[in-house]
């Protein structure tokens, strides 16, 4: 689905780059030359190419939107930029945490090391057994 919409975009984009390079210049800037003598008058053509413009670009604003929304799912608001940022009111999946439990890290921060196992304490020296007589 989303590569035949792609191929409509892409021929209503080269469409209308077509028709919009093929109107007359209201500035006169790239206007050359043409004659009114012809199939239609050039009022006519001003409508048609300006009406065929509209309607090419209404036709690629709704193909744009048509693609952004299969692009990210259509299955909810998503991000616009970033589609795996959790969601505002989203429901969290961690349990909460026990009575003086530490807390565990937020997502995305690493985790400190764990502290190295100590050494174990030198054992006492013995006292030297006593005497039995």
């Amino acid at each position: 689905m989303q590569t035949v919409l792609l191929v409509i975009h892409v021929i209503l984009a080269v469409s209308m780059i077509g028709i919009i390079l093929i109107q007359r210049s209201e500035g006169g800037g790239l206007g050359m030359g043409r004659s009114d003598a012809g199939l239609m008058t050039a009022r006519g053509q001003a409508n048609l190419l300006t009406r065929t413009t509209a309607i090419l670009a209404a036709l690629f604003f709704l193909t744009s939107l048509a693609l952004f929304i299969l692009s990210v799912g259509g299955s909810g608001p998503k991000h616009l930029f970033n589609p795996n940022a959790p969601q505002p009111g989203a429901p969290t999946t961690t349990a909460p945490a026990a009575p003086g439990a530490t807390p565990a890290p937020a997502a995305g921060t690493p985790t400190p090391p764990a502290p190295a196992p100590a050494a174990p304490a030198p054992a006492a020296p013995s006292a030297p057994a006593a005497p039995t007589k």
